[in-house]
Formats: C-alpha cells, sequence, structure tokens
C-alpha cells in the first residue's frame, strides 16, 4: 500500500471510530430510534455502532476485584425469565450479567468468572432472601458476612399488607359495604411522606373506615424503625415486641412476614454493624435503570446490548 493511501486509510479509520464514540454518547442519553432519527441511519446501524462503543468501554475497565457485592436478579421477559446482576457496591457500579436464570447453578458462574483469588477479597455480599443466592454465597465465599437487602424485605412486607387490603376489599364486597378501597392500593402501600395531591385525605378515610386495615399499615410503617437501630440485642428487643403485637389481630400475611424474617434474622441484623456506608439503595437504583433501558429498547431482542448497556452506565464516557 502507498504511503498516501496508508494514511487516507488511517484517517478514515480513525473518523470512524470518532463517529462511533459520538453515537456511543448519544445513546447514552437518548434511544436508539432518537439517534437513529436524529442521525438519519437505520436504527440497525445505531445499535451495532452503540455495542462497539460499550465494548470499548468494557474493555477499557479495571479487573473488578470487589469487597461488597449486591446480587439481584432482573426479569428480561414476561414469565419467569430472569438473569442475574452483580455489582460492587463500593464503586457503585455493576461488574456481571449473566446467567440462563436464578439458580444456584447460575449464581456460582459469577464467582467462578471473579476466580478464587478475588473471591477472598469478598467480604460482605448483600441479597435477597432467594435460597439460591444464599446457598452459592455460602459455598465460594464462606467467609463473607451475608446481609439481607432490606428494600426487599420491605417488599415482602408490602405485600402482606396489599393481602389485608384485598381481603377487606372482598369483604366489603360481599356485604355491600361502601368500596372506600378500590383504587387505594399505591396510596396504602406508599410511604405516608411520599403521598400527594389528595393521597393523605384518601388515606386517612380508609384508615379511620377501617380498623383492620389501619392497624395493619401502622404495623407496616413502624417495623421501619429496625433499620435505625445500631445495637443488634437492641434490634431483637424491638423486633420481639412488633411480632408480639401482632397476637389476636388476625393478620395471617403478617405471621408468616414475621416468620420469615426471624428464619433470616442473622442477614437481617446484620443491618445494625454491617449496613452503614454501604450503598444498599444501589441495587434498587439499577433496577430502575434496566427498567428504563428495557423501554428504550423496546422491540429489541438482543440480550448481550443488554448485558453491555447494564455493565457500561456507570462507566465514564469515551
Amino acid at each position: 500500500m502507498k504511503r498516501e493511501n496508508l494514511e487516507d486509510f488511517i484517517k478514515t479509520m480513525q473518523s470512524s471510530k470518532r463517529y462511533m464514540h459520538f453515537i456511543g454518547r448519544r445513546c447514552r442519553e437518548s434511544s436508539i430510534k432518537a439517534v437513529a432519527d436524529e442521525q438519519r441511519l437505520d436504527w440497525r446501524t445505531v445499535k451495532n455502532l452503540e455495542k462497539e462503543y460499550m465494548q470499548e468501554q468494557l474493555d477499557n475497565r479495571p479487573d473488578p476485584s470487589p469487597r461488597v457485592i449486591g446480587i439481584d436478579e432482573i426479569s428480561i421477559k414476561r414469565g419467569h425469565s430472569y438473569r442475574i446482576v452483580v455489582s460492587d457496591l463500593e464503586r457503585g457500579e455493576p461488574i456481571w450479567f449473566g446467567e440462563k436464570d436464578r439458580s444456584q447453578d447460575s449464581m456460582d458462574k459469577f464467582y467462578e468468572w471473579l476466580g478464587p483469588e478475588k473471591c477472598k477479597k469478598i467480604e460482605l455480599v448483600i441479597m435477597d432472601m432467594w435460597k439460591a443466592f444464599r446457598n452459592s454465597a455460602e459455598k465460594n465465599v464462606p467467609h463473607a458476612a451475608i446481609l439481607f437487602d432490606k428494600f426487599h424485605v420491605v417488599q415482602h412486607l408490602n405485600e402482606s399488607l396489599d393481602k389485608v387490603r384485598k381481603e377487606e376489599h372482598k369483604r366489603l364486597k360481599e356485604t355491600d359495604g361502601e368500596d372506600y378501597i378500590k383504587g387505594n392500593k399505591y396510596t396504602l402501600l406508599s410511604r405516608r411522606e411520599n403521598l400527594k395531591l389528595k393521597g393523605p385525605e384518601s388515606l386517612k378515610k380508609m384508615l379511620e373506615a377501617n380498623e383492620r386495615l389501619n392497624v395493619a399499615y401502622l404495623l407496616k410503617e413502624s417495623f421501619t424503625q429496625l433499620w435505625d437501630y445500631k445495637d443488634p440485642k437492641d434490634a431483637r428487643k424491638f423486633f420481639g415486641n412488633w411480632k408480639q403485637s401482632l397476637e389476636g389481630q388476625d393478620l395471617k400475611s403478617y405471621e408468616k412476614f414475621s416468620a420469615m424474617i426471624e428464619r433470616h434474622w442473622d442477614g437481617i441484623a446484620g443491618h445494625c454493624k454491617l449496613g452503614a456506608g454501604i450503598k444498599l439503595g444501589f441495587v434498587e437504583g439499577l433496577n430502575n435503570k434496566i427498567r428504563v433501558f428495557q423501554r428504550r429498547a423496546y422491540g429489541i431482542k438482543d440480550e448481550e446490548y443488554l448485558r453491555l448497556k447494564i455493565l457500561t452506565f456507570m462507566l465514564k464516557p469515551l
């Protein structure tokens, strides 16, 4: 190749890379369709350029060596099709996406990918109460402490409250009573301070009219005090009193929730000593971000694209 042709080739390659970086940066802010329309390109071209960009980001990322990890699963299709996402909670970034489901075998693949030497550096594993995740951690990083994600704990409690709501809604329908519960699911399940517009008024009316629902709501709100304790003994005393307050209330779903907390107490009480300074909200925020990616990429059946998107969104732009 002549020198002039070689120089032209190099310039073309450099220009192509710059344009790929430009498209990649635009796709961090906008959907593929929006960028394709803006640049007058086929959406497949934009997607492939963004994948190139994200792969380069990933290639330039320092090798993960986490001390504190957060584990969660995401749904990638309708039905029960899950993938596992593992994050380095101290760096605040996802580091692994896989396998084929949320089984222990799939979870084991993360530790195999990380390698035995780096596994030794893991000190804390934060997860929901899914048994497969716990079994995998106990097998692969037996020296690490396990902490159950409080956002998932509260989610279980909200589900218990919602069961009480459904029971009362059904009872009112059968007795032809005033259905003041209908349409107020999210008013009931939201924290009081997060209610807007007519939310507080609707909540007050509902709780004043239904004693059982009122008791269930107050129990749900009071449970969150558990996270404020710094001493595990104080936390245990609080939970004992909370559990005792269920007696005679006819709240079966709460009794099941209480039994679940009892079974997983060690991973919950650990918040007293281990939860401080850790980005516990990162995993929940990540799930919200992933849902945004999935909406933007609606109709794109490319799991590798989703994997790259998840693993690079917290990395610095190129």
